[in-house]
Order: structure tokens, then C-alpha cells, then sequence
């Protein structure tokens, strides 16, 4: 029920909303007759109440109010078809779903429910449907970003051991340790164990690193050229394990191999500069 003032300035009322509405449709009211719902305080003018828009439309143009067509429709269905890149149809999906919600709460004022029903149905498929490709796609990053930071770690860790290194070498006459006891020389210059050991390594192994042989006990200063003669490399899981390059483990970051050279440097090499690089002091 209602109260409103008429053209004479008075307050009329309660009437019901389908006396408002031929009244409407007489002449007798028009959009900027004031108007108040029972129970409210405020006085609105007819045509703000969404209940009598469609009455409101038809008395100005002498025919219903002309429905739109949903564009958030129209947007479902074109993203549900485009949806095989996975987030097109997510957000084809939620555009149907409100569209729809919209269509429904409209009152006739927006049409595209098929649109809608449409565009919920196509982009739900296509995202259901693109998942194996974007799990195709992800996946191989995933690993390959892995890959890259446990190759990070590695030259991180293999950098710290050289440090080690030229630290026993600087209290020991310029010496380097022997091949058979030098992760033992050395662990009390390096911070944590889990220096030892590379991240894509076996875990149960206690060292993951090599001390190239050929360099056990020198004075480093003979070292002819240092920026490319190998001092520390990858290896198979062992302590004090020294060698040459038959012992180079090449299965940890695709095949290539993380290097420390005498000059204190560190490099990730392929399996083929690797075998070219200088061993002998």
C-alpha cells in the first residue's frame, strides 16, 4: 500500500499498487507524482520505485519498455568459446552465472537467459577440457624452474667449499689439502653441512662434491692457470672423495655439471667443456 500527494497537494491514501497503475495508465499520475510506500518515511516520486518502472515506461511511450539483451551474456558465451586457454573459460563461467543471476532479477528489463545458460554450459566445458593442456604447459615450467634454483643452490654451495678452500690454503703455506682428507680440512671453515651437499643429490648421501686429485696437497700459487684448471666438481655421494673427471656426475641438472676452478670461481658446464676443461695443475 501506498500514500501519495496529488496535483492538488494533498496526501491520498493508502492504495494499493494496482489503483497506482491505472491511474497510471488514466493520466491521473504521472513519474513525478510523489509517492511513499507504507511504513517508510521518506518521499520518493513514482518513477524511482522499481515496482512500477515498467508502468511508469509504458505511460511515456504508450508501449511496454523495451528490453535489453544482457551484454554480460553476450560476454559468457564469447569467452566460453574462446575458452580453451583455461582462463577465458573461468571467467566466461562467472560472467554466466551473474548474467543470469541479473536476467532473472530483472523483471523483463534484460533478455539473454539462453545467452547466458549457453555461455555457463560452453565455458564450463572448455575449462573442464583445458586442463590436461594447461597441465601440459605448467608442469614443464614447474620442473625446469626447479631445475634452475637447485642449480642456483649448487653453485652457491660449491662457492662457499672454495672459500673453505683458500681459507686452508692461507693457514697452511699456500698448501691445499690432500684429496683423502679434505672435506675433514675444511668442514670447520664451512657453516653448515648442508653445504656438502647438492639439493637434486640423494639425500643420504654425505657429500655430493669431488676434490680433483691432481691438486691434492700443492702449493696453489704452481697452479699454471687457475680460471681454468678444476678444483671441486659434482660428483657421486661420498666424504673425501677426490678424482678426476671419470668421477663427474652429469644426472643432476640436465646432464650439465657444477664446477669450482682454483681461482675461486664456479660454473655450470655442459657434459662436453666439462671433459675439455684442465685437470692438471
Amino acid at each position: 500500500m501506498y500514500r501519495i500527494i496529488g496535483t492538488d497537494q494533498n496526501e491520498y491514501g493508502p492504495v494499493s499498487t494496482d489503483h497506482i497503475r491505472q491511474w497510471l495508465a488514466q493520466g491521473r499520475v504521472n513519474r513525478q507524482t510523489r509517492i511513499k510506500p507504507e511504513g517508510a518515511t521518506d518521499w520518493r516520486t513514482l518513477g524511482e520505485l522499481p515496482e512500477f518502472a515498467t508502468d511508469v515506461q509504458m505511460a511515456v511511450t504508450g508501449g511496454p519498455a523495451r528490453a535489453e539483451t544482457s551484454g554480460m551474456a553476450i560476454a559468457s558465451l564469447i569467452l566460453g568459446v574462446l575458452g580453451f586457454c583455461g582462463i577465458t573459460g573461468l571467467v566466461g563461467l562467472l560472467l554466466g552465472i551473474i548474467s543470469l543471476v541479473k536476467i532473472n532479477n530483472s523483471q523483463g528489463r534484460l533478455t539473454g537467459k539462453g545467452l547466458a545458460i549457453a555461455g555457463i554450459c560452453i565455458s564450463g566445458f572448455m575449462l573442464f577440457c583445458s586442463i590436461p593442456i594447461l597441465a601440459a604447459l605448467v608442469i614443464p615450467a614447474i620442473a625446469k624452474a626447479k631445475q634452475k634454483a637447485q642449480s642456483i643452490q649448487c653453485i652457491n654451495n660449491v662457492r662457499q667449499l672454495e672459500v673453505g678452500m683458500m681459507m686452508f690454503s692461507t693457514a697452511n703455506t699456500n698448501h691445499l689439502p690432500t684429496a683423502s682428507s679434505w672435506c675433514d680440512s675444511i668442514s670447520s671453515s664451512i657453516g653448515s653441512s648442508q653445504t656438502f651437499l647438492c639439493t637434486a643429490g640423494d639425500p643420504g648421501d654425505k657429500c655430493h662434491f669431488a676434490f680433483n686429485s691432481a691438486l691434492s696437497g700443492i702449493d696453489i700459487s704452481q697452479i699454471k692457470n687457475p680460471t681454468t684448471t678444476v678444483m671441486i666438481f659434482e660428483s657421486q655421494g661420498g666424504w673425501n672423495v677426490g678424482g678426476g673427471k671419470e668421477l663427474l656426475n652429469q644426472s643432476r641438472h640436465g646432464q650439465n655439471v657444477v664446477v669450482g676452478f682454483a681461482d675461486g670461481h664456479v660454473e655450470l658446464v655442459t657434459p662436453f667443456r666439462a671433459q675439455q676443461l684442465q685437470w692438471e695443475p
